[in-house]
């Protein structure tokens, strides 16, 4: 079995934010993979050893050729991995993000793509659901369990109420959610191995793309500004003296809501 693993390197989160001249989060400094990624490196090195062979494939989108997070992922026990580097890719939204590592993975076949749900740094929750539809392949989210059943993935998609049972063709890209597998530790074994093992470093021009169709050029959003959130007021206190509900109808007229 051959799976695609997207793992973000983003800032260590335990670190102080910083943003850049264009309000966008500043990652000029050593990167870290994504929490949320662990869970499906671990879902995916699961699944092949359940087959008996195969392959687990790390995809990443990174500046300044960041491979920390790479390697940790490698140290778990990844095969190899592809990271698409380019300065001028600073600046690109979910859709461009989305594009490159589409066009990335798209260069060789995988029986599944797997990704987080939503990345620590960002929570748009958009860039997996993209690629799939650029990949035209069927997509799940929200999965707590995945299961192999021949030409087939049985997964367990997390809801409010519980979880549904879907049935998916491969190839397919699915989103596991935090929890669905407890991430190994690296071993020092592990460590060391990742060392060796290959990292494919491509540009834009390795993927065909022109300059103005991704990073800030090819954008669909700009931040225009940013500011701390506004903190909680104290709030009214209704004294209920026979008169509560009037006061509080009378509330809610004022925010026009009745």
């Amino acid at each position: 079995m051959k799976i695609a693993v997207c793992v973000k390197q983003i800032p260590d989160p335990a670190a102080p934010a910083k943003m850049d001249a264009n309000y966008n989060l500043a990652r000029d400094t050593k990167l870290i993979m994504d929490e949320s990624d662990s869970y499906g490196v671990e879902m995916a090195l699961q699944l092949v050893d359940k087959a008996g062979a195969g392959e687990v494939v790390l995809f990443s989108m990174a500046p300044g050729e960041e491979v920390s997070g790479l390697r940790n992922a490698l140290a778990m026990g990844a095969h190899r991995a592809v990271l698409i580097s380019d300065p001028r890719l600073a600046g690109s939204d979910a859709l461009s993000t989305a594009k490159v590592l589409a066009k990335a993975i798209g260069r060789e076949s995988f029986d599944l793509v797997l990704a987080a749900t939503e990345s620590s740094d960002g929570y748009t929750g958009t860039t997996p659901v993209q690629i799939a539809e650029l990949l035209d392949l069927p997509s799940v989210t929200f999965a707590k369990g995945i299961e192999v059943k021949g030409e087939s993935l049985i997964v367990a998609r997390q809801t409010e109420a519980g979880f549904d049972e879907i049935e998916v063709p491969t190839p397919a890209l699915v989103t596991v959610t935090a929890g669905v597998v407890e991430p190994r530790y690296p071993n020092f074994k592990g460590i060391m191995a990742a060392k060796s093992k290959p990292v494919e470093k491509l540009s834009i021009d390795d993927l065909a793309f022109s300059p103005d169709s991704v990073g800030a050029s090819g954008a669909r959003e700009t931040i225009t500004s940013i500011r701390p959130a506004e903190s909680r007021g104290a709030g009214t206190v209704v004294v209920d003296e026979g008169d509560g509900f009037a006061k509080i109808i009378e509330y809610l007229e004022s925010l026009k809501v009745i």
